[in-house]
């Protein structure tokens, strides 16, 4: 009987046989469209690198948020006028509880940074050489709404924080009768309560450093890279750690630009805030390395009719 030919047994593919056709992928081979092996999962983004500079740099961004300003002036105006208008009405409707408007005057410092957030938008819209439009600047936030509100709850606490704080001292220092605004100067002037000012600006100091540490390149990180309110926080902490001396000169700087914008009946804020707020966005930009992904354009604003708006 004569025996059919039969295939030969199919032989197990051994380590270092060639690849075969083209286009055929081994069961355990990469994908062609799948992510390198050290891309980031999720969406999520690196940490910021954060660049050391030198104590000198706070006197570059001034000049840096000057050239801004003169840019782009009067929708940073706007900005500058709506916290000397705030000003006002804390001087008007607080004027007969001294103690409650002090402590609001102080904490505006505690929630600048938030409020400042269109001064950044403007900033960031001339980095990117787009047109300065005032009502893009306020809607900004809705870009990074969630971690942005997330900040802003925890500046409002701890604003509600030293609004509490201060009106204790100043019943603890002045126990019989509450003083009023001018009596209040008076003892900051003179120094003859020399107690009471220090607890009064020790205390003062404490919440300043926490609201400085958090926030000082943490608003402007969430609205250019929509970093979350974690991360930006730790970043801005970090920033603040690795360049002390020039971060203490820094808010040196704020304190002694917004005092002056107080002095002046509010009417210095007007110029001194936008100054400021721009500043900000410089500072944040030569404190943070670039992300090659987002990166932006710093290119002069282009000439035409989309130009910056004066």
């Amino acid at each position: 009987m004569t025996r059919m030919p039969t295939d030969p047994p199919a032989e197990e593919p051994r380590p270092d046989d060639p690849p075969g056709p083209a286009g055929s992928l081994s069961a355990d081979a990469p994908s062609p469209d799948a992510p390198p092996a050290d891309a980031p999962s999720g969406g999520t983004r690196p940490f910021p690198t954060i660049r050391t500079v030198g104590p000198g740099a706070p006197l570059g961004w001034l000049r840096q948020g000057f050239a801004s300003f003169r840019a782009c002036p009067w929708p940073a105006l706007f900005y500058g006028a709506c916290f000397a208008v705030m000003g006002w009405l804390l001087g008007s409707l607080l004027r007969p509880a001294p103690s409650m408007m002090m402590a609001l005057t102080c904490g505006f410092l505690l929630v600048g940074p938030f409020l400042a957030m269109g001064l950044y938008e403007i900033a960031r819209q001339q980095a990117r050489a787009e047109r300065c439009s005032l009502g893009r600047t306020t809607m900004a936030w809705g870009r990074n709404l969630s971690n942005i509100a997330i900040l802003g709850i925890g500046l409002g606490v701890l604003m509600m924080l030293w609004a509490r704080s201060s009106m204790m001292l100043i019943a603890i220092f002045f126990p019989r009768k509450m003083p009023d605004m001018s009596l209040l100067l008076a003892q900051f002037a003179s120094g003859e309560e020399i107690g009471f000012i220090a607890a009064y600006l020790g205390v003062g100091a404490v919440f300043a450093a926490l609201v400085f540490g958090f926030t000082a390149i943490a608003i402007p990180l969430m609205l250019d890279r929509g970093t979350d309110a974690i991360t930006a926080i730790i970043a801005s902490v970090v920033a603040v750690g690795r360049n002390l001396p020039a971060m203490a000169l820094w808010a040196a700087l704020i304190v002694a630009l917004t005092v002056a914008g107080f002095a002046t009946a509010f009417v210095g804020l007007v110029f001194t805030v936008p100054w400021l707020g721009l500043s900000t966005w410089h500072a944040y930009r030569e404190l943070v390395e670039p992300d090659p992904a987002l990166e932006l354009r710093d290119d002069p604003p282009a000439a035409g009719p989309d130009a910056i708006t004066r």
